[in-house]
C-alpha cells in the first residue's frame, strides 16, 4: 500500500488559519479529490479538527475511508473510523484493501506521519503569513522535487500556485 501526503502551504509553510484553509483554490480541491479517490480504493488519514473543518456535505469524503486520528477513546463521526494511534491507522487502511493512504492533515497528523510517506503532494500557495497553523519542519535535502504544475491566479484561484511531487531518495 502507498503511503503519501497532499498538503497545501504557503511559502512560509502555513497550512491553515483558525480551523479552515486561508485562500480558495479550486485547482488544488480538484486535484486533491483526484489524486485521493484515484482509480482504485483508497484510504485518507486526517485529525478530528481537519475532520470538523470539512463542510458538512463533503463530511465523510466520498469514495475513499476516512479515518480520523483522535485521542478521545469516546470519539465518533459518522462515516469515519477512529484511530488512536499511527499503527492503527495503518491497519484499519491496510485491512480495507485500499491500494493508497493519503494523510491529508492537520499539522500534528503530518508530524507522526512524516517518516512512513514515500511521496509528498506539495501545493505551494504563492503567499505568506496566511495563518497560524504550519506544516511540520522537514530536512528537503532527503527528498527528491519533480515539478508537475504552476497554476495562475484567476476567478478560481485566489492565488499563483505550484504543484510538485516530493520523493525520498
Amino acid at each position: 500500500m502507498k503511503m503519501a501526503m497532499i498538503v497545501a502551504m504557503d511559502m512560509d509553510g502555513c497550512i491553515g488559519k483558525g480551523n479552515g484553509l486561508p485562500w480558495r483554490l479550486s485547482s488544488d480541491m480538484a486535484r486533491f479529490k483526484r489524486l485521493t479517490e484515484a482509480d482504485g480504493f483508497n484510504s485518507v488519514v486526517m485529525g478530528r479538527r481537519t475532520w470538523e473543518s470539512l463542510p458538512d456535505r463533503f463530511r465523510p469524503l466520498p469514495e475513499r475511508v476516512n479515518i480520523v486520528m483522535s485521542r478521545d477513546t469516546d470519539w465518533e463521526g459518522e462515516g469515519a473510523v477512529t484511530a488512536l494511534y499511527v499503527g492503527r491507522a495503518i491497519e484499519i487502511a491496510f485491512a480495507e484493501g485500499s491500494d493508497e493512504c493519503w494523510i491529508i492533515g492537520g499539522a500534528q497528523i503530518y508530524e507522526m506521519f512524516m517518516d512512513r510517506v514515500e511521496e509528498i503532494h506539495v501545493t505551494e500557495v504563492q503567499t505568506n503569513k496566511s495563518g497560524d497553523v504550519f506544516f511540520p519542519k522537514w530536512d528537503r535535502s532527503l527528498w527528491s522535487q519533480q515539478l508537475i504544475e504552476t497554476v495562475g491566479a484567476d476567478e478560481e484561484n485566489e492565488y499563483d500556485s505550484t504543484y510538485s511531487i516530493w520523493t525520498k531518495g
